[in-house]
């Protein structure tokens, strides 16, 4: 079988660039009409710091599948190879959020812990048409390269439970009631 690689830069589209650029023009001319020249490079400049590392990371994260395991690249580094001993399961992560789904591959090494293959996802953001069969090709090497005995799969935890999005709108409700618990003791005493 050949080795698979997934890029992340083959997910970033043009779109999404110009997607960005709409957004920073807008940003620009909202920032100039109140706070002129000024506001327009903090708001520019800051916005762009933020995205930045974002697409830079995006850009640079890849991995690999093949006869050593499966390679992952977060954008920094030569990566990190997960021999296929360790790896216990592998299935696809699905996120709901605001009526749009999210899919990634990711695996489950010996300890329990998951990764995520950076390059292999489908999104409304990154659509990826050929996601079902990307995926085939993975689980087919890590059938090949496993014995049936060592493939093990983990039981549902919190953290399958609860996407991302519901555990942030609740770390912010939290948030708020410790601010507001926080402003109310300190004027009371």
């Amino acid at each position: 079988m050949n080795e698979l690689v997934y890029r992340g830069k083959d997910l970033l589209r043009p779109s999404v660039f110009l997607t960005v650029l709409g957004l920073l023009l807008v940003e620009a001319l909202v920032a100039g009409l109140k706070f002129g020249p000024v506001g327009v490079a903090w708001a520019v400049g800051l916005t762009v710091a933020i995205l930045a590392p974002s697409f830079f990371y995006t850009y640079r994260s890849w991995s690999s599948v093949g006869p050593a395991g499966i390679t992952i690249c977060w954008g920094g580094g030569k990566g990190r190879t997960y021999p296929w001993h360790e790896i216990r399961w592998i299935d696809v992560r699905e996120t709901k959020n605001r009526g749009n789904t999210s899919y990634a591959v990711r695996f489950y090494v010996t300890g329990g812990r998951r990764r995520t293959l950076p390059g292999l996802m489908h999104s409304p953001v990154y659509p990826n048409p050929d996601f079902g069969a990307h995926f085939q090709r993975v689980v087919q090497w890590w059938e090949f390269s496993t014995d049936p005995a060592v493939r093990v799969q983990p039981p549902r935890t919190l953290r399958d439970k609860v996407s991302p999005q519901a555990l942030g709108a609740l770390l912010a409700v939290l948030i708020v009631v410790g601010v507001t618990l926080g402003v109310v003791l300190s004027h009371s005493g």
